[in-house]
């Protein structure tokens, strides 16, 4: 299988050779303006470290380990904020999506469309997302082989759209616990794929937290330096002001300051290796 590198998400090259490409933002929409708060803040950032950027939110977390646990805004006012983001602060934004009835409405927001984890072997939905022209992200689910994920993604290239990302967020590793193997991440860009990173999924400690899910945050730049060296197109994070009060994922997001440093080590890696250009 080969697909067409590097491809392309927002106007951007992502792929060998190209600069990194960073996804990252909180896990959900918490309020609109929590939301636009957090979108220029990581907008200053990342144009500070001169890497393209796209805002990632979730306007609907349907796959959480409660069903009293926080959902969001969902589908219409979530992305009437998305909206509002993406021309006021003039950032891409990416969203996920999680049933073909929400493919439609959300491709006429965002820049790339995100099909979780769980949901990646969903051919309907893969093949819905794909055929909207929109960027995908496809998130490697923590039950599949990195080989095995190739065809998850052939769903969405033979709809002919060529613009798919692949993210690595870790493996089912027994009960509450993910790991990662980093030669997937070979494995994946020798298949010719676009393969993206998520540090801070991949530090998940799934259902541990009586109902919720658990976290090590302290291993998200250890695991990210790992991947950079690895090799890697583009960089997933999730990102909010004050971690311990998130409504979503706070013991996997990082603080702003700690985003900052995982992007500027992650860069100075792929310098020293000449992934970087620039």
């Amino acid at each position: 299988m080969s697909a067409p590198t590097p491809i392309e998400l927002c106007g951007f090259k992502v792929g060998q050779g190209q600069k990194l490409f960073v996804i990252a933002g909180p896990d959900s929409i918490e309020s609109e303006d929590m939301a636009l708060r957090h979108a220029r803040m990581l907008k200053d950032i990342t144009s500070r470290l001169g890497v393209p950027y796209a805002f990632k939110c979730s306007y609907d977390k349907a796959n959480r380990t409660s069903g009293k646990s926080f959902r969001g805004p969902g589908l219409k006012e979530g992305l009437r904020i998305l909206k509002r983001i993406r021309d006021e602060v003039g950032v891409p934004v990416l969203t996920d999506v999680h049933e073909t009835s929400h493919v439609g409405p959300a491709s006429e927001v965002v820049d790339i469309i995100q099909i979780p984890a769980f949901l990646c072997r969903q051919t309907d939905l893969v093949e819905a997302v794909a055929r909207t022209g929109k960027g995908v992200n496809l998130k490697k689910g923590q039950f599949v082989a990195p080989k095995d994920i190739v065809h998850s993604a052939r769903k969405a290239f033979e709809t002919g759209n060529p613009n798919v990302l692949v993210t690595e967020r870790g493996s089912t590793f027994g009960y509450n616990n993910l790991v990662v193997d980093m030669r997937g991440l070979a494995q994946m860009r020798d298949a010719g794929l676009a393969v993206c990173f998520d540090a801070t999924h991949s530090v998940q400690l799934p259902s541990a937290g009586n109902g919720e899910t658990a976290g090590e945050r302290r291993f998200v730049s250890l695991l990210a330096r790992s991947a950079a060296a690895a090799g890697i197109d583009a960089l997933f994070t999730e990102v909010h002001e004050d971690p311990d009060r998130a409504l979503c994922d706070g013991p996997c997001s990082l603080n702003p300051q700690m985003f900052e440093d995982v992007v500027r080590n992650v860069l100075s890696i792929r310098r020293v290796l000449g992934h970087e250009p620039g």
